[in-house]
Parts: structure tokens; C-alpha cells; sequence
């Protein structure tokens, strides 16, 4: 068995470390208009620019044993098509999980883009297929599609990119795409079709995933959740003659000592705002399972960082810290790497890691936590491309 280990590549500004709200690396944060330029004194422009650190980042992820990087998709970032083509021509081994929704871009088109981003790079690329939590945030990449529909359509957008992958002609009548006599030319066909990691939580959901997904992927949630989930995905897909592997999104904070971990914790929770907590306890609408269940485990009130620990080493605040997801790992290196072997037996099959800022704290976790995890788990290795 392998378990693979990916890093997450922040297209966005990022702060220093968590204690600290204000960013200073890189030029994207929302409301932030104090933006600095890296390496320069009052933010005069020096040459350098932002992807030039997260090609920084990618470059620590390569050689401290990450097998790529989930480049994140917000209308915040930059457009990860983009940063994936630009950052290949900086790495060597380095694999690009690339997001996006279906339902914003043709499916024969997908494929030929993808196809184009394997020859160029040796196939190197994979996707991070999601299809959207609705509400304002859906409306401002101008879909209004509903719920099920969204998964409708994403099912359909699969059903059309496999099938003109090899070759066509290949024709389709559903929904939402019609496709008569279409297929990649060679040399394009003959690419390596990209592995796929499916997020979403709803059965609409586990459905599209069951029958297109190569790894289902879920934020952490509570342990005993992550089992029933990772079982219920892993029958759906039997039902259909195939089988899933399961991944898991988690941030984590590692040090030489759980009271250093969670002293970071403390210090960032410390900085917050009132107006921050609000809102924390207070989101914007959304019709995402995913996002309803993270919700779900946070107390009715919260007076300390400690109210937020649900359990074991698990932190319920991270989204307060630097936004994404809620639930996240905190303790020692020695107790980070237990705590991910626990999830392997779970059934967990791949991570995607991440920590503040990116670029120090991938070359911490790949010296500190990954050679843990590759010693407590005999019949697990890790496969590292660094």
C-alpha cells in the first residue's frame, strides 16, 4: 500500500506565520490593501514577483518528499491552469492537483487542455474536481444552477471528458452537454488520463464520485465521521464494479512540543477580533453538506482557543487563523504523524497537508512529520518524489 502526500501551494498573499493576520507574501488577500513587494523596501517593486515564491514553495515540496501540490481556486487566486503551466517549468517531479467546477469550462475543451498539460509535462497534472458549495459565493462565478444539478451536471462533464479522451469519435445526448462525433487527436489521446480527487459530502455527491472518482476527498472531520463516510463511498462504488481510494484535506501545526503547537494556536486565536468570531460562528449561506458538517462541530460559545478542541490534537479554528477549511491537526511531530497513521487506518488512502507560511513549514513537515508517519506504518509507504 502507498499513501500519497501532497502540499497545498497558497495563490493567494499568506501571512509570516499564524499569529500574524496581516500578509506580506505574495499579492493576492481579500480587503488588503496594503500589499508589500517581497524583498523591497517600502514596497517598491524588486524584479521579483509572487510566482516566484510559491515556485519557492513548490521547489520545498519537491524535495522534502511531497509527491505535488493542491494549487487552491478561490476568486481570490490566480487561475491554477495558469500557475500549474508556469510552476512546471520550475520543478522536475512536481505534480499539479489543478481545481475547478465542470460546470465552468466544456468538457472536450477540458480534455484538450489537460491533455496538452501531460505532454508538455511528462503527466504530471491531476484534478480536484468540485462542484460548488451554492449561495453568494456560487453567484459570483455566475451559476445558479441547483444542488443536484450541479452534480448532474459534473457526472455528465466526466461522462464527456473520458469519453473523447481515447480517440472518439465519440458522440453523448444528456442534460446538460451534447457532444456528436468528438475525441482528442493523437498525440493527444495517448496522454495519461489524470488521476481525479472528488470533493463533496452530499449523496448527489458520493454518487458522481462513486462512479468517476479515483480518490474521494474529504476536510477532516471527527474520526468515527470520516469512517462511516470513507465505508459509504467505498459501498456506492462497489455497487458499480470499481473501487475508491479516500484522501484527506488537513492543516496541521507540528513542533518539537505539543505546548509549542499549541501556543501558536493561542497567540493566532488571541489576535482575532470580535467582529472575527462573529462571523466564525455566523457564515454566509451555503448548500454544501461539506461545509454544514465542519459547521456541525463547533461549540455554541466560544471564550478560548480550547473551546474549539473537538478532539485529541484536533483543532475546530483553523478557519479563523487563515480561512479554507475549519478542522485541523495540532500537537509534536511525534503526535501529527500518529494522529495521520490513525487516519490510514481508517481508510485513508492520500493527504493533502498544509500549514503556515507554505514554504518553511514544508520543509518542517517533510523533515519532522513524514519520515514519523513512513516509520509507524509498516505495511504504508510513502510515495515520495522529492
Amino acid at each position: 500500500m502507498t499513501i500519497d502526500v501532497f502540499w497545498r501551494i497558497p495563490t493567494h498573499g499568506e501571512p509570516s506565520s499564524h499569529r500574524n493576520r496581516t500578509p506580506h507574501r505574495g499579492d493576492w488577500f481579500p480587503g488588503d490593501d496594503t500589499r508589500a513587494k517581497s524583498g523591497s523596501v517600502g514596497g517598491n517593486s524588486n524584479g521579483s514577483n509572487y510566482i516566484d515564491y510559491i515556485a519557492e514553495i513548490a521547489h520545498a515540496a519537491e524535495i522534502s518528499g511531497f509527491q505535488g501540490g493542491l494549487i487552491p481556486s478561490f476568486p481570490m487566486t490566480d487561475e491554477p491552469w495558469v500557475i500549474s503551466s508556469l510552476l512546471a517549468r520550475e520543478t522536475s517531479t512536481f505534480r499539479f492537483m489543478i481545481p475547478f467546477q465542470p460546470g465552468f469550462l466544456n468538457p472536450v475543451v477540458a480534455a484538450r487542455m489537460t491533455a496538452s498539460l501531460q505532454r508538455a509535462t511528462g503527466g504530471r497534472a491531476l484534478y480536484n474536481i468540485i462542484t460548488g458549495g451554492g449561495g453568494p459565493a456560487q453567484l459570483w462565478w455566475g451559476d445558479s444552477a441547483s444542488h443536484d444539478d450541479r452534480y448532474g451536471r459534473t457526472t455528465e462533464f466526466l461522462d464527456v471528458l473520458k469519453g473523447v479522451w481515447g480517440g472518439g469519435p465519440f458522440s453523448y445526448q444528456g442534460k446538460f452537454y451534447q457532444v456528436e462525433n468528438a475525441g482528442l487527436v493523437n498525440p493527444l489521446s495517448k496522454e495519461e488520463y489524470p488521476e481525479i480527487y472528488f470533493s463533496g459530502s452530499s449523496d448527489a455527491a458520493l454518487a458522481s464520485a462513486s462512479k468517476h472518482a479515483d480518490y474521494y476527498l474529504t476536510w477532516l472531520e471527527p474520526f468515527e465521521q470520516l469512517r462511516e463516510k470513507f465505508d459509504r463511498v467505498k459501498a456506492r462504488t462497489q455497487i458499480l464494479g470499481r473501487k475508491i481510494k479516500c484522501a484527506i484535506r488537513v492543516d496541521i501545526i507540528a513542533r518539537p512540543t505539543e505546548e509549542e503547537a499549541w501556543a501558536e494556536i493561542e497567540k493566532g486565536f488571541n489576535s482575532l477580533s470580535r467582529e472575527a468570531l462573529d462571523k466564525f460562528q455566523n457564515p454566509d449561506a451555503s448548500d454544501s453538506v461539506g461545509a454544514a458538517r465542519q459547521r456541525g462541530n463547533r461549540p455554541t460559545t466560544i471564550n478560548s482557543y480550547k473551546d474549539l478542541i473537538i478532539e485529541p490534537n484536533v483543532w475546530s479554528g483553523f478557519s479563523l487563523l487563515r480561512g479554507g477549511q475549519t478542522n485541523g491537526i495540532v500537537g509534536s511531530y511525534e503526535q501529527v504523524a500518529e494522529r495521520l497513521d490513525q487516519l490510514v487506518a481508517l481508510g485513508a488512502d492520500a493527504f493533502i497537508l498544509a500549514s503556515t507560511p507554505h514554504l518553511e513549514e514544508a520543509y518542517r513537515v517533510g523533515e519532522e512529520v513524514l519520515p514519523l508517519l513512513r516509520g509507524k506504518t509498516d505495511t504504508a509507504i510513502l510515495r515520495a518524489v522529492g
